[in-house]
């Protein structure tokens, strides 16, 4: 299981220090480094940035709605990380939410698997460099885009119910997880994303698991931080289902917490259970100040080191 981390935002940094943010982590040994799209920075800009001042590091979105922008411009533009880069992005996507994609945007979130499907089915062979002609409900496209010299990124779908795993099984390279415990993973996620990818003869996918973790002794405090950092996203119902698939009657009890033994433990399970990457979630602990630092220690050590 390749090693990541979750390079945030959230503290209105600057683009300078959110670049070095990503700079530190490969000098550290970190495989990926995963920047949201949130209602801040561009994360797909950012990484391009990036990409130019690091050498090795996978460079993944954490993750990008596909309803504000058209395929082909999400396309043109994840290209262009690819060319900035040396071709180390990992594109994530996904529907975002329907209180967000309606309530906040003032678009139609009605038939969010159509229009997934259609999505991939304009976004993946535009990537690869293939002419596209395509008639859909939601997308009539015939285009072909002029990037020479750069690859198709890995696209991963962001996938918690059984229809978007088996879209994501079936037509991009994997899945982007947040909030999906190891009985949700093993019991539900992984059987129906890896039957649908053997259904088309694809790969068998990768799959990217996003964990809040802290190496602390700080157990109760550290609970009530992850707790924290949960809570927004528990209360939507994509993740409620999530929840209650992972029989996980509190949010917080999926945090990996606990000394370096301990959360060693924890990820080698993950691994065993066929997690390919972790995207690793870091949060500050009350009561227990370098919490945050030790973790980070930690995690680029195993990084380094192999799981």
């Amino acid at each position: 299981m390749r090693i990541g981390v979750y390079i945030s935002t959230r503290d209105g940094c600057s683009v300078d220090e959110a670049v070095s943010r990503i700079q530190r982590a490969e000098a550290q040994g970190f495989y990926s480094a995963w920047l949201s799209q949130l209602f801040d920075y561009d994360a797909l800009t950012l990484l391009a940035l990036a990409g130019r001042v690091t050498e090795r590091i996978e460079l993944g979105t954490w993750v990008v709605p596909s309803y504000p922008r058209h395929p082909s411009a999400l396309a043109s533009q994840a290209l262009t990380v690819q060319a900035a880069s040396g071709n180390r992005l990992a594109l994530a996507i996904g529907l975002s939410h329907q209180v967000i994609i309606e309530n906040r945007l003032g678009l139609d979130y009605s038939k969010p698997i159509r229009h997934m499907r259609e999505y991939l089915s304009v976004l993946v062979p535009l990537l690869a460099g293939e002419a596209v002609r395509f008639e859909g409900h939601e997308y009539r496209v015939s285009l072909e885009l002029d990037l020479r010299g750069v690859q198709s990124p890995p696209v991963l779908v962001a996938a918690l119910g059984p229809q978007m795993l088996e879209l994501a099984g079936r037509m991009a390279a994997g899945t982007a997880i947040w909030l999906g415990g190891p009985t949700y993973l093993r019991e539900f996620a992984l059987p129906r994303i890896t039957a649908a990818a053997r259904a088309a003869a694809r790969p068998s996918p990768r799959v990217v698991c996003g964990f809040p973790i802290a190496v602390s002794k700080e157990h109760e405090a550290a609970r009530r931080s992850a707790a924290a950092l949960i809570e927004r996203s528990a209360k939507l119902p994509s993740y409620q289902a999530v929840l209650a698939r992972g029989e996980l009657s509190e949010p917080a009890s999926l945090a990996i917490i606990g000394d370096e033994s301990h959360v060693h433990a924890e990820l080698q399970a993950l691994a065993k259970l066929g997690v390919t990457d972790l995207n690793a979630v870091l949060f500050d602990v009350d009561g227990d100040p370098e919490a945050w630092r030790r973790s980070y220690a930690f995690l680029a050590e195993l990084a380094r080191s192999g799981v």
